[in-house]
């Protein structure tokens, strides 16, 4: 049987932190069984962890060629590992892998977080007689005994599994959908999608650590539904992704609002597509002297990356709240809920400095990780910040209501080049409306260059939808109201009316032919003088 996870990855420490992976040389039962009580604790919450027989350590990665572990020893470390498995309290299995790698091969223990921690294992588990017991936890890089302030807080994290780790009994292991996880494994290149292939689909999830319990009640766990199945909604109501447009503002009554469903990996990847589409843009200006041009963006594609994996990464799937991405006019807010640990201090956030206590998704954390669809720990907000400062933006904004912590806001404000650009291409719009003749329309296309005027004409399409251009076009002859709402596939209704024509006269772009007489049964309407303008500078 295949690690489901690649083994380069492991050995480099790239998509796992090295202080879930321990390196060593040989075996030795002694201490790889300390480390293994350690990880099947998972004090923080991490997620598994990985000992890796058969490689040296330098700087958290493995040594390169790797040292190799014997082949033949293979059957009998299985079954000492039985037996080990069975000294521990309560008793726990980890899992043994044997991965080829530099024409040798190396021992891998896969040990996921236990559901029945806390856990302890003898000392010496070589010792046959008079076992001492003690519980190990994870301090860093390394496997250290818990003194009795941490087997209190031990003993009261029993009842206490991450939710995307808990089993679901009100699903099915068949509600996992075995495509997706086919395409998880190969898209991490881990060996065991070949074998995948020819897998039922309970073998896989029990192999994938998604699935618990004995073969006739074995249910899925709360990540494989939340990650592995096309419809998680279904189980979790509004596990969703919301992002909601507001061009004016959230003051003003217009917004786009575009909902993102599905896996949450792959939601995450659609509004990340979405985003670098239809809202990142990159300005480029050319220096006197300079052979290189200098870039930024409105809004660094990294930043946004960062805090939408933070929010799906951290969000409480218990709570019944989408994540929702607002797009303002001068910057980008992200909101998840539940809010961050109260163990993390707001100005922290601030300093770029995460000392997270704890971790709510161990599991979801894991295979965003595998799919770099996140760092490492606590390493997206510096990333946030350094990415803002290289782009020449400025600090990102994070913001939760005080101590109950409900939500967690990260505000990422637009380029000052670009916001100065908006409020420019605004004032420019106005003074294109305000003009009194095609020839000083002229004029003010000439002054402000081609490329300026591009841009202004460009954010006035965006800001006025393809209706209201074919109402406008429509209306260049008077037009009654029935009319106008038949030439746009509505029937003539006053609720039609008061939501598709009456803004455009509210607007002054369309006018009323008899506006003495706002009832009257001849009323008709036609383009005003700024309707006709707005017409003309679309039309330049």
């Amino acid at each position: 049987m295949n690690l489901p996870v690649n083994i380069e990855d492991l050995l480099s420490a790239t998509t796992v932190e090295s202080e879930r992976i321990e390196f060593k040389k040989g075996w030795n039962p002694l201490r790889i069984m300390q480390t293994v009580c350690a990880f099947a604790n998972d004090f923080d919450n991490q997620g598994s962890g990985y000992v890796i027989v058969g490689a040296k350590e330098i700087d958290g990665i493995a040594e390169r060629p790797v040292f190799g572990f014997p082949v033949k020893q293979f059957d009998a470390v299985q079954k000492a590992m039985v037996g080990y498995g069975n000294l521990m309290r309560p008793v726990y299995f980890p899992r043994l892998f044997l991965e080829p790698v530099d024409g040798k091969h190396v021992l891998v223990i896969w040990v996921p977080a236990g559901s029945n921690r806390p856990y302890e294992v003898p000392v010496n588990v070589t010792v046959k007689k008079n076992k001492t017991y003690a519980y190990y936890i994870r301090r860093y890089s390394n496997s250290v005994r818990a003194d009795q302030v941490t087997i209190r807080e031990l003993i009261r994290l029993t009842a206490n599994i991450p939710f995307d780790d808990r089993v679901n009994t009100q699903a099915q292991v068949t509600d996992i959908d075995s495509s997706l996880l086919r395409q998880h494994l190969q898209d991490v290149k881990s060996k065991l999608f070949e074998e995948s292939l020819n897998m039922s689909i309970i073998d896989l999830a029990r192999q994938m650590n998604l699935a618990e319990g004995s073969n006739e009640s074995i249910f899925p766990k709360n990540v494989g539904l939340l990650m592995f199945n096309m419809n998680p909604d279904s189980f979790f109501p509004y596990v969703q992704i919301d992002v909601v447009e507001f061009p004016y503002g959230p003051e003003e009554s217009e917004m786009y609002e575009k909902i993102f469903k599905g896996p949450v990996q792959k939601q995450l990847r659609d509004v990340l597509d979405y985003l670098k589409t239809n809202i990142i843009k990159e300005k480029i200006i050319k220096v006197s002297g300079k052979a290189e041009s200098e870039r930024f963006f409105n809004y660094p594609y990294e930043a946004l990356e960062e805090a939408l994996a933070n929010a799906v990464y951290h969000r409480d799937y218990e709570l019944r709240e989408p994540v929702e991405v607002r797009i303002l006019p001068e910057s980008i807010e992200v909101i998840s809920y539940g809010g961050p640990d109260t163990s993390i201090r707001l100005s922290d956030f601030n300093k770029g400095i995460i000392r997270a206590r704890r971790y709510r998704n161990r599991r979801i954390g894991e295979f965003l990780k595998e799919l770099r669809l996140t760092e490492g720990r606590a390493t997206g907000i510096p990333t946030i910040k350094r990415v803002l400062a290289d782009n020449g933006s400025p600090p990102a904004i994070f913001d939760t209501d005080g101590e109950k912590r409900t939500y967690f806001l990260i505000e990422i404000l637009m380029h000052p080049d670009f916001r100065d650009q908006v409020r420019d291409h605004v004032e420019m719009f106005e003074s294109a409306l305000n003009i009194n003749s095609l020839s000083e329309l002229d004029k003010l296309i000439y002054g402000l260059g081609n490329d300026n005027w591009d841009q202004v004409r460009d954010q006035v399409r965006d800001q006025v939808d393809q209706e209201i251009w074919q109402i406008l076009a429509y209306c260049q002859e008077a037009r009654s109201r029935k009319e106008i709402l038949n030439h746009i596939g509505l029937t003539n209704k006053s609720t039609n009316f008061k939501r598709h024509i009456e803004p455009i006269v509210e607007q002054n772009w369309i006018g009323m032919t008899i506006p003495e007489k706002p009832q009257s049964s001849k009323q008709q309407y036609m383009l005003t003088e700024k309707g006709r303008k707005l017409v003309e500078l679309i039309n330049v």
